[in-house]
């Protein structure tokens, strides 16, 4: 097998657990924002912005760590580091936040409720401990078992959702029984809590790569492990900073608390659409990043890199037209009194491709070994995200958001690129992946044109933005058929 094709392979498996099974998670926005109201779904969306702050830290880049060091030392002892380095961390974390959850609500402005911190606590806490044992399975080059369980997972999540929020009240409302498990009075706690119970399945099914290995530690070892991954920590952070702090921000930012609550709302569950896009970009890392590192030490490593990127810019940018061109349909997913905030999806898209490039792209520092300034370009992201966002939601609201993310990655894209051919210099086509936006944005204009005479759901429309699609599908063939074949 080609290994480009293998790469593909692999980034298709674990795309059942990411791409297929979080596509699934659109029900879950199908159902969230016609049973929730716009303040409720914005409660939740800014409560998994927070969780995903914390998750970074309690992983601490040790996944990361884990791939570059089991590739030198006994894969073995380097798992073990890592388990009892991020097993130590979340335990601190969960006696620390249950033993003040009550004072961190009430900080937060959500002291009448605060179980939503325990809830949090607890998912945080099995969600780190999976991620080394999921990180030996991606090593292990076992994609399958990886995709079973990740997808356990979303389809516990999924149906138990379904039961507690569309079964349980019909039945009741129909036929005037109480399903077992279902407390109407819960409202959006019983996300919180059927996320907790799945994850802790979760951990469960992990127990063969948990107990599997045994316990064993290094300090000398952690220590230089540790020293690698700090940078990443940051990294992951100001990762974190772009991708979700404006929908934590809109509450502090806006004086009217219940309107920023509403925003927030809206403007995730229009969020939900764009991350299609980062659901691809989310399966094939999981293939990449192994991947890259267990080519690093090939003749012809950077000439590979360099023409795997054009592969992806042409999917991102399908998976772009996919959306856009029948966006009428996708809009479907969330409810009517969402769909107000519609407009800021082809700005999302954009921005989750310059990250995905930029996730290519960032290669070089992590195996040149200069995290730290894979550090300082987030970091200088970060930056940009904070001072636009103070700057752009007062005046736009959650459109200063969408726009701010835009900026930011576009920002990384470049910078990275510039620093990574300083340091690491790669092969990238660049005129190919000019050629590919051009030609994206050229067939997106020209759907955009037709809707002067035509209605977006008629089937002359449909036809003619199939064709469009298709000759953009025709088009990345054509240039990366040889590309496939290596």
């Amino acid at each position: 097998m080609s290994t480009v094709k293998k790469l593909a392979g692999q980034t298709a498996i674990y795309g059942l657990s990411t791409i297929a099974g979080r596509f699934l998670n659109f029900l879950l926005a199908f159902v969230y924002t016609r049973v929730f109201t716009q303040v409720e779904y914005g409660v939740n969306s800014e409560f998994y912005a927070y969780m995903s702050f914390f998750n970074i830290m309690l992983t601490h880049g040790m996944e990361t760590a884990f791939f570059r060091f089991a590739e030198k030392e006994n894969s073995k002892q380097v798992f073990a580091n890592s388990l009892v380095s991020v097993l130590g961390a979340s335990s601190i974390f969960a006696v620390l936040f249950l033993a003040f959850g009550h004072q961190i609500a009430n900080g937060i402005g959500y002291g009448y409720h605060p179980e939503y911190i325990y809830f949090s606590v607890g998912i945080l806490f099995f969600d780190s401990l999976s991620a080394i044992p999921f990180a030996l399975l991606r090593f292990q080059n076992r994609p399958i078992r990886f995709a079973l369980i990740k997808n356990i997972n979303i389809f516990t999540n999924i149906l138990l959702n379904l039961y507690v929020l569309v079964l349980a009240p019909y039945w009741f409302k129909t036929y005037g029984i109480m399903l077992p498990f279902y407390y109407p009075e819960l409202g959006i706690s019983n996300v919180f809590i059927i996320n907790l119970l799945a994850s802790f399945i979760t951990t469960l099914l992990l127990t063969q790569e948990l107990m599997g290995i045994g316990i064993g530690f290094k300090y000398q070892q952690w220590k230089m492990m540790l020293n690698y991954a700090v940078p990443m920590i940051w990294v992951g952070l100001a990762g974190m900073i772009n991708e979700t702090l404006d929908r934590a921000l809109l509450r502090y930012v806006l004086p009217n608390s219940e309107e920023a609550k509403a925003m927030n709302g809206i403007y995730s569950a229009n969020y939900k659409i764009s991350i299609i896009i980062t659901l691809f970009i989310q399966a094939y890392k999981f293939a990449a990043e192994p991947f890259f590192f267990a080519h690093s030490k090939t003749t012809e490593k950077r000439d590979l890199y360099g023409k795997v990127m054009n592969y992806f810019v042409w999917i991102c940018l399908f998976v772009f037209l996919m959306v856009m061109l029948f966006l009428h349909y996708f809009k479907l997913f969330i409810g009517e009194n969402f769909r107000e905030g519609l407009n800021v999806v082809p700005i999302l898209l954009f921005a989750n491709i310059f990250l995905g490039i930029y996730y290519n792209i960032s290669i070089w520092y992590k195996l040149s070994d200069q995290t730290k300034k894979g550090a300082a370009i987030s970091g200088m992201g970060a930056v940009i995200t904070i001072v636009l966002n103070l700057i752009l939601i007062p005046k736009y609201g959650y459109v200063g958001c969408a726009w701010t993310t835009f900026v930011c990655y576009l920002f990384m894209m470049v910078v990275g690129y510039v620093w990574g051919q300083k340091y690491y210099p790669i092969p990238y086509n660049l005129s190919r992946a000019f050629a590919y936006f051009s030609v994206a944005i050229g067939i997106y204009g020209v759907s955009l044109f037709s809707e002067n005479w035509f209605e977006p759901n008629t089937v002359i429309s449909n036809i003619m933005r199939l064709v469009l699609l298709g000759v953009f599908i025709f088009l990345g063939y054509y240039f990366e058929r040889k590309t496939i074949k290596i």
